[in-house]
């Protein structure tokens, strides 16, 4: 269990209380300025709070143990240099002391997954930005970390490459990983999310299931619209009169 306990972070969040499963997609959901990236930032141990990872302290942890842990993606694309795709995604792999077989086993893989074969030798700085975010993602993907945090991973991302990409998280969380992301979208959070947390000026406004935690009442108090579901389940979209 991946937990923030009461976790606070001045003018950012307010004695937020989540706590995030394994096995399962978390969707962290909220206005503009309610909290996500930070809540997400400190679920990853970059910010100053109380969380812990199995009930030990994320601060005590090593860093080195924390980054084969956790995948952290944050929002944008920046790349410093203009690396080959293959190179960006081996970067996943410094974490760890494995053979060289072993990190060539885990990056194939991650290109595979985000569909990158073909882009591999492609420096980074000539790529769509839909195929930077895959690249970027394939990087934490290449860690293979127990827990993978991504902040808003579908945005720039077509409607086919978002699909697979929803896919693939749902792959993970069933092979037993933590997933958590940052999310706009609603509707992909109400049909590819097995728990969702909604942020409100900082505060945690509602934590469970997305057909409780997402109710048109709720929607209307957090978001200041009304808007009612439409649709079955898996497949549901927010219909805004």
């Amino acid at each position: 269990m991946l937990r923030a306990h009461a976790l606070t972070v001045p003018g950012r969040l307010h004695g937020v209380d989540v706590a995030l499963q394994r096995g399962r997609i978390t969707a962290i959901v909220g206005p503009n300025g309610a909290g996500k990236s930070t809540l997400l930032s400190s679920l990853a141990g970059l910010t100053t709070g109380d969380v812990t990872l199995d009930d030990r302290a994320l601060a005590a942890m090593a860093g080195r143990d924390r980054a084969q842990t956790i995948g952290f993606l944050p929002q944008g694309g920046d790349v410093a240099w203009n690396l080959s795709v293959a190179t960006l995604v081996r970067l996943g792999r410094l974490p760890h002391r494995s053979t060289r077989a072993t990190d060539d086993r885990a990056v194939a893989a991650a290109l595979s997954d985000m569909a990158l074969d073909a882009l591999a030798a492609r420096p980074v700085g000539t790529l769509s930005g839909g195929e930077r975010a895959r690249a970027l993602l394939a990087r934490v993907l290449a860690g293979e970390p127990g827990w993978v945090l991504a902040d808003e991973p579908l945005a720039n991302l077509d409607l086919a490459h978002a699909r697979a990409l929803l896919r693939h998280f749902r792959r993970l969380a069933d092979a037993g990983k933590g997933v958590a992301l940052v999310m706009h979208d609603l509707a992909q959070a109400m049909n590819h999310a097995d728990h969702v947390v909604v942020l409100d000026k900082g505060r945690v406004a509602a934590s469970g299931a997305p057909e409780t935690t997402l109710d048109p009442a709720l929607v209307a108090r957090v978001w200041g619209i009304e808007a009612h579901w439409l649709g079955d389940h898996g497949a549901r979209a927010l219909a805004c009169p």
